[in-house]
């Protein structure tokens, strides 16, 4: 005897899918920044009145808002609530925020906490510097692991076996400076690990520089990358170590604030 779905299972996997779609629309603006309502629709697979309507719900919500390009989304103030109020690793953004303003003042520079999502650096907190020209970052901005500064340090910390798998989908120049070949990856994951800090020089970005440091939590684990970052004519490389050297003094705080004791 076939059994036949009622009215209310009908509803109910359609508010699941809705709930889905709405999940990966945040995933795909997280991902490219800003994203217009055909780019989401053409990712999901469904008509654009769909994704309009989806878009709109999350905007009432303020999960997405409007983004300076006109036609474009960007993700809301309600994401930044929702990550700041998060409590893992030892709140580790609720201890960051005030360092990294701190720093930020200090360096004149964009400041950012990043953690490890798979082979993305992403964002969860941020302090910007006092000049008008800066590096243009938000909470919950993503970018490859392997381009950034972030993203190399956190990568550092991987066994080669991880490693590999993490970066299964290869490497793909962002400008010509980014590193494409896996061994030369290797070989500048060895070297952050030796001298305890990451650079990325216009590798992710053309213009644009970063150096990291390591947040450790109470087990001794890097469980983050303190970065500052900034336009190339203005963090020049011969400036890299001593910020570099402010960001360790400063990612030693929040890691003792996280309960991290160093030998």
């Amino acid at each position: 005897m076939t059994e036949i779905a009622g009215d209310g299972d009908t509803r109910t996997a359609s508010a699941v899918q809705s709930v889905d779609r709405a999940l990966v629309i945040l995933e795909i603006v997280a991902r490219l920044g800003e994203a217009r309502v055909t780019d989401v629709a053409a990712e999901l697979g469904v008509h654009k009145s769909t994704a309009s309507r989806l878009i709109s719900a999350l905007e009432s919500r303020g999960y997405l808002a409007h983004a300076h390009n006109r036609g474009r989304v960007q993700l809301g103030r309600s994401i930044v609530r929702l990550a700041r109020s998060a409590d893992t690793d030892g709140d580790l953004v609720r201890h960051s925020q005030q360092f990294c303003t701190n720093l930020a003042e200090e360096v004149g520079e964009t400041v950012n906490v990043s953690v490890l999502d798979g082979d993305q650096a992403v964002c969860v907190v941020k302090a910007n510097g006092p000049s008008g020209v800066a590096a243009y970052t938000w909470v919950g901005q993503s970018g490859p692991a392997y381009a950034t500064s972030s993203g190399k340090l956190l990568l550092a910390e991987l066994p080669e076996a991880e490693l590999g798998e993490c970066l299964s989908a290869g490497l793909t120049a962002l400008t010509p400076q980014t590193v494409t070949d896996m061994p030369e990856l290797a070989r500048v994951l060895r070297s952050v690990r030796a001298r305890g800090w990451a650079e990325s020089e216009e590798e992710l970005e053309a213009g644009l520089n970063a150096v990291s440091a390591p947040i450790y939590d109470h087990t001794a684990k890097v469980i983050a990358a303190l970065s500052v970052s900034g336009p190339a004519y203005r963090l020049k490389a011969e400036d890299f170590e001593p910020v570099a050297r402010s960001a360790q003094a400063v990612a030693a705080q929040i890691s003792n604030r996280l309960g991290y004791q160093s030998a």
